[in-house]
């Protein structure tokens, strides 16, 4: 799905002698000043950015794919600061008989290169579960009786060992900050299917967002429609979109209606500026979003049975799973794209696990393992596990060695870790890729996160290399400007 403005980054809007002027090549472009005149190439560019009525178009309505697509949203479990692969469904039982041994292995992370390490080996059991016989650790007891639907990437390899560089590439594509997000990728190709609610939503930990905060769901380049919005569990769902004490509704819908007025005049001989056509959005989602969000969010509604599946009877898991049963919720409701983090802030708040691994996963892994189970459970008996991808994981994995001269704690592991996904197209009860005996580097049918984010596009309909905004100067890609194939072997 190519940009609607792409031409706007050659000569689009320009009439010949703003061209000549502005390209600075005086007499030598006047041969291809003709050329183009001929083809009628600044009246076709000019209409294209006006548009073909010169209005206000929704930037969110829905699109078209490119092909028939396997699911029609995603949620995305985000576990912010990188859950260990080796303590989780990586099992490497030559750890659990190094533990405690110096050995010659390479490792980079935090902590920087290094040559050997202090194994630790995993301090919890793992058994093999359903019919695909997939491995479990004991920290996910209500998830490994979900495994037949999920498919394990256990060969992910990244750019960063640093949070903010790999959270980045991760939603991003980028370890440097300025590009759109995972989610406003696949808003911008596909729209939304609710008018009343945004088109990519995200839930943020109680403890606080993760490193480099709102880079991590912008739009960048692209018009700031496609960005995420926050919603919260509890309280209000969204931060200042109550109407103003004392305003009628009537008095709303009229200030409302009179600034898009003013807005679209202004538009219609502007039409390249998509900040002001996504503020015209904005106004209108705000004012639907009223009334539409508190309804998504009430989960009251929902049955005692399907609370205590999520969790939410628990105090420990309830926060999680008031989040997961939302994310069901706004799915149900056509939202393309729901982001949930667990873990925010910094150091134990989250799954960097740098001095004790076995306190800070027996955390984690207890307040999101039975919630997520819930969340898989609930999909698949309503008939929507089908069309909704899940999608798992963290920025990285963690080493097979100690951090520190004493502990458990592990570094960070960019060289290889495990993500999963289900529901969506997604061949569950299956398993892609393998580390080393160590689980320090992935060793055959190495993926990068472009592979992830090709695989999620495809499964969304959307071909990764088609699928493009034109922007300094050329028609960018989430996977780049090399391309990426989507991970085969799971769909």
């Amino acid at each position: 799905m190519s940009n609607p403005n792409r031409s706007r980054g050659s000569f689009c809007g320009r009439t010949r002698r703003e061209f000549v002027w502005q390209t600075g090549l005086g007499f030598t472009s006047l041969g291809l000043v003709d050329l183009l005149s001929r083809d009628g190439f600044f009246s076709k560019s000019a209409q294209a950015d006006a548009g073909s009525t010169g209005s206000y178009v929704n930037p969110m309505a829905p699109k078209t794919p490119h092909f028939t697509p396997k699911a029609k949203s995603v949620i995305f479990l985000f576990m912010y600061g990188g859950p260990s692969h080796i303590d989780t469904f990586d099992y490497k039982p030559d750890l659990f008989r190094l533990d405690g041994k110096t050995i010659a292995v390479k490792t980079k992370g935090r902590a920087g290169s290094r040559n050997e390490g202090r194994i630790v080996g995993p301090k919890w059991n793992f058994q093999r579960y359903g019919e695909s016989g997939q491995w479990v650790s004991d920290l996910f007891p209500h998830l490994a009786g979900c495994v037949d639907d999920l498919a394990f990437i256990k060969s992910m390899t990244a750019d960063s060992p640093l949070h903010g560089s790999a959270m980045l590439q991760m939603n991003s594509g980028k370890i440097l900050s300025g590009s759109p997000c995972l989610g406003s990728w696949v808003t911008y190709g596909l729209g939304s299917e609710n008018e009343n609610l945004p088109g990519f939503v995200v839930m943020l930990d109680p403890v606080g967002g993760p490193i480099s905060g709102a880079k991590n769901w912008s739009s960048g380049y692209m018009p700031s429609t496609y960005q995420g919005t926050i919603l919260r569990s509890q309280g209000d769902p969204i931060v200042d979109l109550s109407r103003p004490d004392g305003m009628t509704d009537a008095v709303q819908r009229r200030l409302i209606d009179t600034l898009n007025e003013y807005n679209s005049d202004h538009l219609a001989a502007r039409s390249d500026q998509s900040d002001l056509a996504a503020r015209i959005s904005s106004f209108e989602l705000a004012y639907k979003m009223q009334m539409a969000a508190p309804e998504a969010t009430e989960i009251q509604g929902e049955t005692e049975e399907t609370q205590r599946l999520y969790g939410i009877d628990d105090p420990k898991t309830e926060n999680f799973g008031r989040r997961c049963l939302l994310a069901r919720r706004l799915v149900e409701r056509g939202v393309r794209f729901v982001q949930i983090y667990a873990g925010g802030a910094h150091n134990d708040d989250n799954w960097d696990a740098h001095t004790d691994i076995e306190a800070n996963h027996n955390f984690h892994c207890g307040r999101t393992d039975k919630p997520i189970a819930g969340l898989l459970t609930d999909l698949k008996r309503r008939g929507l596990l089908d069309e909704t991808l899940i999608v798992w994981g963290g920025e990285f994995g963690r080493q097979p060695t100690a951090e520190y001269e004493k502990g458990t704690g592990r570094d960070h592991n960019s060289y290889g870790f495990t993500m999963w996904m289900a529901g969506g197209g997604v061949k569950g009860g299956t398993s892609v890729g393998e580390t080393d005996d160590l689980g320090a580097a992935a060793v055959s049918d190495r993926f990068h996160v472009k592979h992830l984010h090709a695989t999620i596009l495809t499964q969304l309909g959307l071909d990764p290399d088609r699928l493009n905004f034109f922007y300094g100067g050329l028609d960018q890609t989430l996977v780049g400007v090399e391309g990426a194939d989507p991970i085969r072997q799971i769909i």
